[in-house]
């Protein structure tokens, strides 16, 4: 295809490609995935934590009842850091590891929330607090009834 392209057309390819690997952020894959392996290592571990706690100090909850406070807790800490701006600067340095399911989908709530708040109450906030969840919760709907029927079909047969 460059054998077609004349000399200035081949002079601004290569400064166009010059200035976009001047712009583009670099990217060093081992180091990405050491800081995502450590954030994710680290959240997983305070949660973990957080659940021991719960278990030391109230000894009379069920294994389920300390598994969900736990969940709610990691929650609203991924909330309170995203609202006071912290989980982007963690997002930054961990990437992926900072995204678990339960941390990435309480942040991507918030976030959404947060940037629409002007807008009001109902018609910002809430309803772009459902546009990230509707899908999720959707999908989730679906799937579970797929896997249901198949599970019945399965057994029936």
């Amino acid at each position: 295809m460059s054998d077609n392209l004349s000399p200035k057309e081949e002079a601004r390819n290569t400064r166009y490609a010059e200035y976009v690997n001047a712009v583009s952020p670099q990217n060093n894959a081992r180091k990405s995935i050491f800081h995502s392996f450590w954030i994710g290592g680290l959240t997983c571990s305070i949660a973990q934590a957080v659940g021991d706690l719960y278990a030391i100090f109230m000894p009379q909850l069920s294994k389920d009842m300390i598994a969900s406070l736990t969940s709610m807790t990691i929650i609203a800490i991924a909330i309170l850091f995203t609202g006071l701006g912290f989980f982007d600067a963690i997002a930054r340095v961990g990437g992926a590891g900072s995204f678990l399911p339960i941390t990435g989908f309480a942040n991507a709530m918030a976030s959404a929330s947060m940037e629409f708040k002007t807008e009001g109450l109902i018609m910002g906030t809430s309803v772009k607090l459902f546009s990230v969840v509707g899908p999720v919760v959707v999908n989730g709907i679906v799937w579970s009834t797929v896997a249901g029927i198949a599970r019945y079909l399965i057994g029936v047969i």
